[in-house]
């Protein structure tokens, strides 16, 4: 029954996406306010445990949450929300929807209940708990890299595999890839949303796919001869990693013309870095390759992505209005902000199981913010998420490290050591001066720089750069071979290469 239910609904939701792509504004608006309601009365409020005692905590009706902008009576949630404590070390679990008897009968309308009773009468109690099961029971997990907080994992039923499908398949069809290309994964065998994404969604979108694990697995030249082999249309990877192995494959006068399309996630993809690759596969007889960048978060279970634009054009992310709700607010008042206006990524799910979050702050702040006028580039009219996403300059919510006494954004940092050409690889290693914990702090930048670029020249530049982003100086830029980097990153040992190492004593 379970492979009934699985392609049953994906087929109907498949057909609501031919639909909904091109769908007048009003009319995906309605759609958007239509399942907000029956997700927060149906399952939302019923099953969980976090969200029931929010709303019966703020005294807010569920039957009152009729549209989007009924949305701002709700409270936030956040990550801090959903790490364990003392109190309660369970308490991810409070954000997953779990259905007994008691609150199917105390919180389902008439209509559910007697569908319910007509499938146990017709089909027998087993039928019923199978179904159940199939909608609720939790059958698998990613987790939060646990980079500024805890890992956190987030549970998966039949039916958030099911929109994992659809939502990858949705993706590459905006990418513009058609049911029997090619797809090579350099995704990191890993519990992360970016590499089961492409694994799910390729098989529903009908596309060949094979996933090399990255270069812990296979080696850089391992995945070079793969790709020359299966000549796919499509490789996808995170952006470290990808440079390196098109670099690496320039240099051994490797193939790449089979490929038209690169999909880069797990972190934001600097121009002068999607420049460099696109020089690269061109130089491999790509045809004018497309670099994709993608958004996804593991709380969502899902990513979206940009559709094809030339190089330096981004489109925005274009998002789905029957499974989510995003808002653009300000970051400091939480109030939301008019279209088109930068502000804080805030997200809800509206179809998911397991574990569900709502109203839940992102902590990436959107320059551009979300608009509804149709894609230029591809006509959609689905809602997009401006490209130019950071984090916001907000302590709580923000990567930094305090670095002589100052909290610096090290993501900051990393943006522009990525995106300057004459860097090939790099490290930031910050320490304590002799490795005394009593010692000032040591930041230290090891570099390989591009073949022909002047180093005394350009270490001038660069210190200005670090001072201008950071207000922290340099203590020491150490040039040395593209190699020691490399072995510094564990570009070919690590899941994901170490950019920035902070040795100073715990």
């Amino acid at each position: 029954m379970e492979r009934i239910l699985q392609s049953e609904r994906i087929a109907i939701v498949m057909l609501a996406w031919k639909q909904m792509q091109y769908a007048p504004k009003p009319e995906l608006q309605r759609l958007a306010d239509f399942r907000l309601h029956e997700f927060v009365n149906n399952q939302l409020y019923p099953f969980s445990t976090f969200y029931r005692k929010l709303f019966t905590e703020h005294k807010i009706d569920p039957l009152s949450i009729r549209t989007v902008s009924d949305l701002r009576r709700v409270p936030f949630s956040s990550k801090t929300d959903l790490i364990a404590t003392d109190a309660n070390p369970q308490k991810s679990l409070d954000f997953v929807l779990r259905p007994d008897e008691a609150l199917i009968r105390k919180y389902w309308g008439m209509g559910r209940k007697l569908s319910l009773l007509w499938d146990k009468i017709r089909h027998g109690p087993e039928y019923v708990e199978e179904k159940l099961g199939w909608e609720y029971r939790p059958i698998f997990l990613t987790a939060t890299t646990g980079r500024t907080y805890q890992p956190v994992s987030f549970l998966y039923t039949h039916q958030d595999i099911d929109n994992l499908r659809v939502g990858g398949s949705r993706l590459l069809n905006i990418y513009g890839v058609k049911p029997g290309s090619r797809c090579v994964s350099l995704f990191p065998y890993a519990p992360h949303l970016a590499f089961w994404a492409v694994c799910f969604g390729a098989m529903a979108a009908g596309v060949l796919a094979v996933s090399t694990g990255g270069g812990k697995v296979m080696g850089t030249s391992g995945n070079i001869g793969f790709i020359e082999r299966l000549k796919p249309y499509l490789i996808a990877g995170i952006p470290g990693y990808m440079y390196h192995l098109l670099r690496t494959a320039q240099a051994q006068g490797a193939d790449m013309s089979s490929v038209r399309l690169v999909a880069l996630g797990a972190e934001k993809v600097p121009p002068g870095l999607r420049e460099r690759m696109h020089e690269l596969l061109t130089s491999m007889g790509a045809k004018d390759p497309n670099i994709f960048g993608t958004y996804g978060f593991t709380e969502a279970k899902m990513a979206w992505g940009e559709c094809p634009t030339k190089l330096g054009v981004y489109s925005g992310y274009h998002v789905y209005p029957d499974l989510e709700i995003f808002e653009i607010v300000n970051p400091e008042t939480g109030e939301p902000v008019a279209e088109g206006e930068g502000g804080e990524i805030v997200y809800s799910s509206i179809d998911g199981r397991g574990s569900v979050v709502f109203r839940y702050r992102t902590g990436d702040f959107s320059r551009g913010g979300m608009t509804w006028e149709p894609c230029p580039h591809c006509g959609r009219t689905l809602p997009r998420i401006s490209s130019d996403i950071t984090r916001v300059s907000n302590v709580k919510t923000m990567q930094f490290s305090k670095i002589k006494g100052t909290l610096v954004n090290l993501n900051n940092l990393a943006f522009l050591l990525s995106d300057l050409r004459e860097i090939e690889e790099w490290q930031v290693e910050i320490r304590k001066k002799d490795d005394d914990p009593l010692e000032m702090d040591v930041l230290v930048v090891h570099l390989a720089l591009r073949n022909g670029v002047d180093q005394a020249s350009f270490e001038q530049k660069l210190r200005e750069a670090i001072v201008r982003e950071i207000e922290v100086s340099a203590n020491e830029l150490h040039f040395c071979s593209l190699e020691e980097v490399l072995g510094r990153l564990g570009m070919e040992t690590e899941l994901k290469e170490k950019r920035i190492v902070d040795s100073r004593p715990k």
